[in-house]
């Protein structure tokens, strides 16, 4: 059997492919790329998600608010944002909630007050909820909010998903592995100054690692600054490969597999491969 990389979390409904969405895509799943799953971030971003999953047979969609989005809900009552999420993720191309989460990074000084960290606790419990309801696993972003994070969802009990984009130590990715959680690991594990997420891949090994780009940003090197896409994952598994003293194609095989086992798609992935 041939294992090809299953990209876990991009955004191509991002205006930056707004040109060549379409050929891209289709350059990409013949390629390289097995599988990938277009990650919402707001209503918008969530219903776009789920339009391209119908386009492409093997593009998957989650839906969910960002952290940073959340003051979007602030017209809706709880119900209503969380009707319009279930209605989206009907699909059957939807896999997951996401991306939700907190977000505590602060862009000005004082920005992230308490208040507005207390409306993103609130909806990342929202959509943990719902996840829970709708049996589904969630995609979850944190940003300068390890403990707050951890802590909610160790207390909440309802543990299937990956922490995307991770960026902090190693130890802590043992406890959200410990948990029940992937760890997503995209370019960022090619930078030099990338030392907690060299770790993190060398402490927690293939079992609990999945790949993404987060496309189209945090392009890996040598292609940092620019916009990214699912291709450059090659730089991301010889990255891996390297820290781990394995072979690419074992970092293919196990990365793929974890990502069927995470998006709970093994009657629909496992046929379909030769």
């Amino acid at each position: 059997m041939e294992y090809k990389i299953f990209e876990t979390h991009a955004h191509y409904d991002d205006d930056w492919y707004d040109e060549d969405r379409k050929e891209l895509i289709e350059s990409l799943l013949s390629s390289d790329i097995s599988y990938i799953t277009n990650i919402g971030a707001d209503f918008a971003t969530s219903e776009n998600s789920v339009k391209l999953a119908e386009e492409f047979e093997r593009v998957f969609a989650a839906v969910g608010v960002h952290p940073d989005d959340v003051d979007s809900l602030k017209d809706l009552s709880d119900e209503e944002a969380l009707n319009r999420l279930r209605e989206l993720a009907a699909s059957k191309k939807v896999v997951a909630i996401g991306e939700i989460g907190l977000d505590y990074f602060e862009r000005e000084a004082g920005q992230k007050n308490e208040e507005v960290r207390k409306r993103q606790k609130h909806w990342f419990m929202k959509q943990l909820e719902l996840a829970k309801e709708l049996n589904k696993p969630v995609v979850i972003h944190s940003r300068d909010a390890a403990r707050d994070t951890y802590n909610l969802l160790k207390d909440f009990g309802y543990n299937k998903g990956v922490i995307h984009c991770y960026s902090y130590s190693a130890e802590m990715a043992e406890r959200f592995v410990k948990l029940g959680f992937y760890i997503g690991i995209g370019g960022v594990v090619t930078f030099k100054n990338a030392k907690k997420t060299k770790e993190t891949v060398k402490k927690i090994g293939l079992a609990s690692i999945v790949l993404e780009t987060d496309s189209p940003y945090l392009s890996p090197v040598p292609f940092r600054g620019e916009r990214n896409n699912s291709g450059n994952i090659k730089y991301v598994v010889a990255e891996i490969a390297d820290i781990l003293g394995v072979s690419m194609d074992e970092v293919v095989e196990a990365t793929f597999k974890n990502a069927v086992k995470l998006y709970e798609l093994e009657d629909r992935v496992y046929g379909k491969l030769s």
